[in-house]
């Protein structure tokens, strides 16, 4: 068995095919490893600040830094990235809406033991989704080498069809390897889980995952991002955060547009 690449060549059809069919795909190299270098300069002082993890479930050797849409700018292009969010959109596409869920940096220093397997699905109260349903389609960009022995996620390819409880040990799953600017992007109903880094090295992945509109955000995107950082963020972006009303939720005042707070254009009352 081995692991599901594509090249940035692909259609966002393909993309979309490989995620329904096993569970995540890998885009190799999607963006430019200068990109990289931006958003690991952006973000550098707050790597330098960051805690690591306090709970055990979260790594005691892991950080984990958020809050990425206000403090670092280069962060915005891969979101936007036209191949990239085309496909979660395709995947999530029975929705009314797609959001933003979390956008943050997981980082594992020497020494980090391996995390659990399990769904990101679990997010939500452990609810039963139905099978059939995606709720959150997740993914991890490549800000550093990913290599197996630096604590390369590792997935259970198929098992996002084995439902809630199921059981699978470290040898059903294979590590994602793969170079700077590639991108893994899965179902929230995958089993997977951080490797251990047995390297001298930091492995540093970029967290950016999105859901059906209708479920809480995991990081609340309007109080991470600052309104003055807010107010200066193009409109697709924005409707990403959820700051766009659609059919019957996420309006505000007199059924006004969410978008209104910063565009007076989108006064008009929301159909019902």
């Amino acid at each position: 068995m081995t692991v599901k690449h594509l090249t940035k060549a692909a259609t966002v059809y393909e993309i979309a095919a490989c995620v329904r069919e096993y569970g995540y795909v890998v885009i190799d190299e999607l963006v430019p490893v200068e990109l990289m270098d931006r958003i690991e300069a952006e973000l550098q002082p707050y790597f330098d600040t960051t805690q690591f993890g306090h709970l055990s479930e979260l790594g005691f050797k892991t950080q984990r830094t958020g809050s990425l849409i206000a403090r670092s700018p280069a962060v915005h292009e891969l979101i936007l990235q036209e191949t990239y969010l085309g496909a979660i959109k395709a995947l999530l596409s029975h929705a009314m809406t797609v959001q933003l869920t979390v956008t943050e940096v997981n980082s594992l220093a020497p020494g980090a033991e391996a995390q659990f397997l399990h769904q990101d699905e679990m997010l939500y109260d452990r609810f039963p989704f139905p099978p059939d349903y995606e709720i959150l389609i997740n993914s991890l960009w490549a800000l550093t080498e990913f290599t197996e022995e630096m604590g390369a996620t590792r997935v259970v390819p198929g098992s996002h069809t084995a439902g809630v409880g199921a059981q699978f040990s470290a040898e059903d799953s294979l590590p994602i390897e793969m170079k700077r600017g590639s991108v893994l992007i899965f179902s929230g109903k995958l089993y997977h889980g951080g490797g251990a880094n047995r390297s001298e090295q930091i492995r540093r992945a970029i967290d950016i995952g999105f859901s059906v509109g209708w479920v809480r955000q995991v990081e609340n995107q309007y109080l991470s991002c600052p309104i003055e950082i807010t107010r200066t963020l193009p409109k697709d972006l924005l409707s990403l955060m959820g700051y766009e009303s659609t059919g019957g939720y996420g309006f505000v005042g007199d059924r006004h547009n969410a978008l209104a707070v910063f565009d007076p254009a989108y006064q008009p009352l929301l159909k019902k």
